[in-house]
């Protein structure tokens, strides 16, 4: 028997991407989804099969591939301003250390290795990258607690449907703050070639 309802194709990719690394290289390899023909909020069936991806829609899938192998699907919802948008990464935990996949069309929005000892510290290590590249404000407001996908059910693995409840929960849900207020006005904005280097040119077709 198939788990969670899986295709054998399904099953062949997600038996190997058996490591964060591999899920990782295996995210970066998707082009990203740039809802062309409108917003989506993809299952992971939705997305092995169409190829293509973004933040949320990677966030499922490797969650999906850390269950496939016995993890926990956690996700984390890192939130910002207004102005911006909210990045959702995949949570993994090595050695009593947290690290995170991550599926973005940004330089630096990515990644994390297993070195932090706390969600803070691992949510914080996204604070100075995030910035608006029109003028360097810092938008980072604050972060969720690790999600258990599994606590919406596992509808969401194979649905036809776009999740945007879960997502909605996600984005409406509880979140930390991050910057004392009477500290907000000491952020400094990103520099020049801070900014410079977040917009190095992409086809949309290399973009990750």
């Amino acid at each position: 028997m198939l788990m969670f309802g899986l295709t054998k194709r399904e099953e062949r990719i997600l038996r190997r991407l058996n490591t964060p690394a591999k899920i990782q290289d295996f995210l970066d390899g998707l082009p990203f989804n740039f809802e062309a023909g409108g917003e989506t909020c993809k299952s992971p069936r939705r997305t092995l099969r169409e190829m293509n991806a973004h933040c949320i829609e990677g966030a499922f899938l490797a969650a999906l591939a850390f269950a496939y192998h016995g993890e926990r699907p956690l996700i984390l919802n890192i939130k910002v301003e207004k102005e911006d948008d909210d990045h959702i990464v995949a949570l993994y935990k090595r050695n009593g250390y947290w690290g995170a996949v991550s599926k973005t069309n940004h330089a630096v929005l990515r990644f994390r290795d297993p070195i932090y000892k706390t969600i803070r510290e691992l949510a914080l290590s996204y604070f100075h990258e995030y910035f608006l590249v029109k003028n360097g404000k810092k938008t980072m407001l604050g972060y969720s607690k690790p999600i258990h996908l599994f606590s919406f059910g596992k509808q969401w693995i194979t649905s036809e449907s776009d999740l945007w409840d879960i997502a909605e929960a996600i984005y409406d849900g509880k979140h930390s703050t991050i910057v004392p207020p009477e500290n907000r006005r000491y952020i400094r904005n990103a520099t020049l070639l801070e900014r410079e280097a977040a917009s190095i040119p992409l086809s949309k077709k290399k973009m990750k």
